[in-house]
Parts: structure tokens; C-alpha cells; sequence
């Protein structure tokens, strides 16, 4: 219910001629050097241009009739709105006799939540010269104004999502008040900026969301956040169908401190009433504690989001530190037992050679041909030895990154010739069928790359096949694949795919995966019974990835035999004979 305040010294009073020129004011509700900038001034400067001309055809009326008028309205205390319950009459004034005086005396309004709006509403000040339609809306929106207001805050409160709040905001002043606009514009303390965050318009207006607002030129939302008080603000329409309109700037607050503004713009020519401005009083109180409340449960969400996230970084990084330490043990285990395996191979070859020469020394042969027997057998076990050495070497110079291979055109026939003088007589003394395979051309197969790498890489595939290999045989072959490639800045026509295939013991298909690795047998009792340092493989992948080829392991499991193949860059594609014409083999 509005009543009107008891305490006079709160109260306005003010004279004015009949064209609303104020002659005398007081106001102790405002200082007295903002009460003398009213004197000689419009009653515009007090209620402002739109509530102007209903206050002007009350003075008329009053005049007429010489009737007193009671009425609530807002006037403007500087920029603020303050609703007033105010009596008109006709008066005299000593400055001007027999000139038409009017006397308004106005005492602040205070609410009393939770009574229905009374039903005198449309005789009711300003509110009465609105249309009747207008009325009427506005008295069936406001006969129960609390409990309006009780909705409205409670959708809001039903969540926490400030978009929801926002939206929630606007659209229920919009609908509640029928305004032209309302606007809900966050507050940056940092940026000193306003944006627009939320709107309702009526559909004839231009939407203004997503627009910023720098508080250094917009003086109603400045004024509206140092102060914490409603402004109103009046404005012309840009076209000319409509009168002036007038809007109402609230920051809502938490604690004392802004954390938006509502704007609020009111249709042409229709004045504020008091019980509007007191509703939205009402709201904003609540909107500011529920902004507030979404944003640190926002900024709550988003920590833990982020520390959900350097959660997740610090599980993945002990995975990975463990992922390393286990790495790290496994090569530790790998070096140690590639470490004894090649104490083992280095002594077996040193051995062999320190016993046949001392056998040679100790005159413990029976005759020349034995002699030679032996120095022969130590020969080979010097071989041995060196080629052991010289993996090692290898292994060490690509671990480190400073092996340099020198690359040039070399021919596929003079490979294949060497590597079958060295390996074929290895094969036939084992009893295994032994067959190279080249295609056939016109002219002779070219390879890009180091000749004695790729003679290294054949002989100890080869070896492996022959050494695992109890039966049955060893096949190469050789196939001509023409498919561009760039390799060291350079397009080269294809390359050649060799293939060692062996009718051995195989690999299971778990093991095959460490067959490349460094320091790693596949089996350490196979490694045993057959020897070797298990450092082959790895030495040959890493040097024909480095000519620009790749190795495959191959093998459909235990007894079942394997296959190696690599490439190497082909120098110039050769001319391919027609299948009419036979296979040729090397």
C-alpha cells in the first residue's frame, strides 16, 4: 500500500505560475543550493517532459474547477526519481497579485510489501491520463504487484546459470511493466565497460544485444553505479511519430558493489508511477544476490574445472614418468643381458683363437696339414671376433647419432654376386637349398646407396636365415617396384624390394615386436643355443632407414619359417622384360 510520509521535513513544496514557472521551492530533502537551481525555472526540470504534460492538464483542471487534485508521481531529485504523494491547489503569491498561482506540497512514498495495489489506481496522478487500455493492463499486471515480484525472484533463485538469470530478468520486467525495452548490462570493474548481456524489445525496436558500453561516456550508468541510486533519463524519439521517452537506469549490487545495471525504457510519452520504480527497487535487490551467487558458483565450476584439468596433466604425467622408469628398467635389463650375451660371444671366438695357437706354439701337431688345420680355425675365430667388434662399433656409433654413410650408384647384380660367394657355401654345408632371384631386364638394376652397408645389411640377414634354419632353405629375391619417392631433396623413380625368406624355426607373433629392439634377444635360450649378440636386426633397420628404405619382419609363427624384406632407393628405372621372355636368376 502506498501512504504518504509523516516526517514534514522530508517533504517538498513548491509554487509555480500557470505555465508551470517555479516562483518558490522547498525541499530540505536535497541541499539547498540544488533547491535554488529549480527557482525560475520549468516544472519540466522537476517532473521531467514526459510527465509534464499530465501534470500540466492538472493544473489546468484545477484552475478551472478550483478543486484540489491528490496524485502520486515521480519528480527528480537531480537525476534520482522519488515518488511522491502530492496535493495540487490554487494559491496566491505576494510577488505577483492577481496573477493565477498553484501550490504543490509532496510527502515521499513508502511501501508496504505483501497489500494488493488499491483499486483506485486509475484516479491515482499520472497513472489516470494513460488510455484506458493502457490502465487497465497495467492495474491487472499491479493489483498484486508482490506477488508478481514473488514469481519473478523465485524463477530467478530457481538457478544458478547467469544467462538463465539474466534473460529470467528482462523478459519478466518487460512483460510485468509492458515496456518499449529492457536491457541487463554486465559490469567489468576492470574494463570500466558495460555489456549487454540479456534483452527484451519490442519487436519494432532495433536489438541492441551484444553491444559495449564504456562508462566514461554514458553519464546515466555512471551516475548510476557511483551512487547506487535509480537514474532517470529522458530522451527524444529520432523520428518524428512519437514524443519524448524516458528511462530508468538500476544497479544491482551485492554487498555494496555493482555487478550489472538494468535498463529500463518506458513507451513514448507514458511516465513513470511510483510503485513501478519501487518494484524494480524491489527486484534488482534480488537480481544483484542472484548474479552474484551464479558468478562465484560460475568461478567455483570453472576452478574446478581447472583443477580437474592439472588433475588430469599430473595422472598423465606419473604415467608417463612410470611409463619412463619402466622404459628405463627394461633397457637397464636389456643392457645387462646383452652385456653377458656378448662377454659370452667375445670369449668363444678369443678362446678358439688362443687355444688353436697355442696348440700350433706347443708343437702339438702331427704333421704340416694339421698346423695349418689349426691356424685356419684360428683365422676364422679372429674373423668372428672382428665382426662381432665391429657390430658393437656400429651400435655405438648409431646410438650416439655420428654414423655416416656415404651414398652412390651401385649395381644389384655385383651385390648379389658377392653376397652369394660369401653365404652360398654356408648353406650347401648345412645341407639347405640356397636360390637367388633377380627380375629380369633389359640393362642392369642400379641401387642409390653404400655399397658395403647393403652387403653388411644382406650377409647378416642371410646368416640369420641360414643359422635358424635346421631345413629346407633360403630363397632372395629381388622385385622392381616404379613408384616415385623423394628422398634428400631429390625425386628418385621407385625403389627395389629384396626379400630373405627361410623355411626356419619362425618367431610367435608377441616376440616379433622386439626383434628390432636394441640390446634384445627374442629368446634367451634360443640366444644361446644358436649364439649371437642379438644387435644384427637392430643395425640393419637402423642402416637402411637411414638410405632412405625400411625393414618388415615377417613370420606367421614357432616353425613356420620367416621373412625379411627392406627397400633401397632405386638409381634409374630399369627396362622390365616381358613375362614372355623368362625370369632370369642371379
Amino acid at each position: 500500500m502506498v501512504v504518504p510520509a509523516t516526517v514534514d521535513n522530508s517533504s517538498l513544496e513548491v509554487i509555480h505560475d500557470a505555465s508551470g514557472r517555479i516562483v518558490a521551492i522547498h525541499w530540505p530533502h536535497t541541499l539547498q543550493e540544488d533547491c535554488d537551481r529549480y527557482l525560475h525555472e520549468s516544472i519540466n526540470k522537476l517532473f521531467g517532459p514526459v510527465a509534464t504534460v499530465p501534470y500540466l492538464k492538472r493544473v489546468k483542471q484545477v484552475l478551472t474547477d478550483g478543486e484540489p487534485q491528490q496524485f502520486q508521481c515521480v519528480v527528480r531529485c537531480g537525476p534520482h526519481p522519488v515518488g511522491l504523494d502530492f496535493s495540487l491547489s490554487a494559491t496566491e503569491w505576494p510577488d505577483a497579485p492577481g496573477q493565477k498561482h498553484l501550490k504543490g506540497q509532496g510527502s515521499i512514498l513508502t511501501i508496504a510489501g505483501g497489500v494488493k495495489m488499491p483499486q483506485h489506481l486509475s484516479t491515482m496522478g499520472i497513472v489516470a491520463d494513460l488510455p484506458c487500455d493502457a490502465q487497465a493492463g497495467l492495474r491487472a499486471n499491479l493489483s498484486n504487484y508482490h506477488g508478481v515480484l514473488t514469481n519473478i525472484a523465485s524463477n530467478i533463485r530457481k538457478t544458478l546459470e547467469l544467462k538463465t538469470i539474466w534473460q529470467q530478468t528482462v523478459d519478466g520486467l518487460g512483460n510485468l511493466l509492458d515496456l518499449h525495452r529492457c536491457l541487463v548490462c554486465d559490469y567489468s570493474v576492470a574494463m570500466q565497460t558495460l555489456n549487454v548481456v540479456a534483452e527484451f524489445h519490442q519487436p519494432k525496436l532495433e536489438p541492441c544485444l551484444g553491444q559495449t558500453f564504456e562508462l566514461e561516456r554514458k553519464a546515466d550508468f555512471r551516475c548510476t553505479i557511483n551512487t547506487l541510486k535509480p537514474v532517470l533519463s529522458d530522451f527524444e524519439r529520432k523520428d518524428n511519430d512519437s514524443g519524448p521517452y524516458t528511462v530508468l537506469t538500476v544497479a544491482t549490487c551485492y554487498r555494496d558493489e555493482p555487478n550489472s545495471v538494468l535498463l529500463l525504457q518506458m513507451p513514448p510519452e507514458r511516465p513513470w508511477h511510483p510503485l513501478e520504480i519501487e518494484l524494480v527497487n524491489e527486484l534488482t535487490d534480488q537480481v544483484g544476490t542472484a548474479i552474484a551467487h551464479a558468478k562465484l558458483f560460475e568461478a567455483s565450476r570453472t576452478l574446478a574445472d581447472d583443477l580437474q584439468k592439472v588433475n588430469e596433466k599430473l595422472i598423465d604425467k606419473n604415467d608417463e614418468l612410470e611409463e619412463a622408469r619402466r622404459y628405463a628398467e627394461e633397457a637397464s635389463r636389456l643392457k645387462s643381458e646383452f652385456l653377458a650375451n656378448t662377454s659370452h660371444e667375445l670369449r668363444t671366438p678369443l678362446n678358439g683363437m688362443i687355444g688353436f695357437l697355442r696348440l700350433v706354439l706347443d708343437g702339438m701337431a702331427d704333421d704340416p696339414e694339421e698346423q695349418e688345420e689349426f691356424i685356419e680355425e684360428a683365422h676364422k675365430s679372429a674373423l668372428h671376433l672382428l665382426n662381432l667388434i665391429n657390430d658393437v662399433l656400429d651400435i655405438a656409433k648409431i646410438e650416439a647419432g655420428k654414423m655416416e654413410i656415404d651414398l652412390t650408384a651401385i649395381s644389384l647384380q655385383e651385390l648379389f654376386c658377392d653376397v652369394e660367394n660369401f653365404t652360398r657355401p654356408q648353406a650347401e654345408q648345412r645341407g639347405l637349398y640356397f636360390d637367388m632371384k633377380m627380375p629380369a631386364t633389359l640393362d642392369e638394376i642400379k641401387l642409390y646407396g653404400n655399397y658395403q652397408r647393403i652387403l653388411q645389411v644382406l650377409l647378416n640377414l642371410i646368416g640369420n636365415a641360414i643359422k635358424f634354419t635346421p631345413e629346407g632353405g633360403v630363397t632372395i629375391r629381388a622385385e622392381v617396384k616404379p613408384q616415385s619417392l623423394r628422398f634428400r631433396g631429390r625425386v628418385w623413380p621407385g625403389h627395389i624390394k629384396i626379400s630373405v625368406e627361410d623355411t626356419g624355426i619362425g618367431v610367435s607373433l608377441e616376440k616379433q615386436n622386439r626383434l628390432f629392439q636394441t640390446f634384445s634377444q627374442v629368446d634367451g635360450e634360443r640366444t644361446r643355443q644358436y649364439g649371437g649378440t642379438g644387435l644384427g636386426l637392430a643395425i640393419s633397420q637402423r642402416l637402411i632407414e637411414a638410405m632412405g628404405g625400411k625393414v618388415q619382419f615377417i613370420s606367421m609363427g614357432e616353425g613356420l619359417g620367416s621373412t625379411v624384406t627392406f627397400t633401397a632407393i632405386l638409381y634409374q628405372e630399369p627396362v622390365i622384360m616381358a613375362e614372355t621372355e623368362g625370369k632370369q636368376s642371379a
